[in-house]
């Protein structure tokens, strides 16, 4: 696994943690979670889900160790509390059929609301051991190493996968 240097890096191992992500709404707000802080209105807004949904989703990934409370502000009269992510990338060294179901559901949901045109490819190759693991390698450096952007442009998401399929 590669990550930047400075980069905090959470393995998740535990039962809880991987129940807290077999959730397609709990990965999009890992997702959402991933630029900086928010409040459970304005993540509620920017997934186009109910604040009751949102909170109940956070409390299950506060318990499961995959965000925390980041602070609170006074505005008009009331208290607004921040969640962050406990790491800024999470690592699942076994992933379960569960998560990856939820996070493949997350990223549909995520492609459904997306403006412009989404690039979604799926292609099957032929490859020996040694060219699979050269292909792994240049797309983890490919995603590990693109630079991004300052604050304000807009968030991109990327999901590298590469697998061998059952049987062959």
């Amino acid at each position: 696994m590669n990550h930047r240097p400075g980069e905090t890096v959470q393995p998740i191992s535990e039962p809880r943690q991987h129940a807290a992500l077999a959730h397609p709404l709990r990965q999009r707000l890992l997702f959402a979670l991933s630029s900086r802080p928010s409040t459970i209105s304005r993540l509620a807004a920017q997934l186009g889900v109910n604040k009751g949904s949102v909170s109940h989703h956070l409390r299950v990934l506060c318990e499961a160790g995959l965000v925390q409370d980041a602070g609170t502000r006074r505005v008009r009269g009331g208290t607004e509390k921040y969640y962050r992510r406990t790491a800024e990338r999470f690592f699942v060294a076994e992933p379960q059929a569960e998560g990856t179901a939820a996070l493949l559901g997350a990223v549909a949901q995520e492609l459904d609301r997306s403006p412009g045109n989404p690039l979604l490819t799926l292609r099957h190759l032929r490859l020996g051991p040694a060219k699979a693991a050269r292909l792994a390698e240049a797309l983890a450096a490919l995603a590990d190493d693109t630079e991004e952007d300052p604050e304000g442009e807009p968030v991109h998401g990327l999901l590298v996968t590469l697998y061998r399929q059952a049987g062959t």
